[in-house]
């Protein structure tokens, strides 16, 4: 998932400030911009960590067209993270999925060919998953 951020541009004096919007409370800094991304990944991580630990929901993202309008943001420059949050979801659990053969094999295929973001069948079908609940989630907001 992609969360958008909101980065204040620092100077020689000032850090870069970064906001979440999406994740209320969170906040990072760096003394250059790349820190500032960094950090922004850490700080995201550890909120959802926390709203994890604590049996709270975890927020999906928005698109940053519906942040651009707020005065809390302006002049700010945007960027997003993108954060692998099935860690914070909770427990896994075995299902039976009844897929299509020819399906299955392309998934495969996929999974094969970027096994460093999807590492196995089950963390591309959950990507998936994420993804369309996403997309549903924002079309009706």
């Amino acid at each position: 998932m992609y969360y958008p951020i909101a980065i204040e541009v620092g100077d020689e004096q000032h850090s870069y400030s970064v906001m979440v919007p999406d994740l209320p409370g969170c906040f990072s800094a760096g003394d250059t911009f790349d820190e500032a991304l960094t950090n922004a990944r850490e700080a995201i991580e550890g909120h959802l960590e926390s709203l994890s630990d604590h049996g709270d929901p975890i927020p999906t993202s928005t698109d940053i067209e519906q942040h651009l309008e707020n005065p809390d943001y302006k002049g700010r420059v945007w960027a997003t993270v993108e954060i692998d949050i099935t860690p914070y979801l909770g427990k896994s659990h075995k299902i039976n999925v009844t897929l299509p053969d020819r399906l299955i094999k392309r998934i495969d295929t996929a999974v094969a060919k970027q096994g460093d973001v999807y590492q196995s069948r089950s963390g591309f079908l959950s990507r998936a998953a994420l993804h369309e609940l996403e997309r549903i989630t924002n079309r009706k907001t």
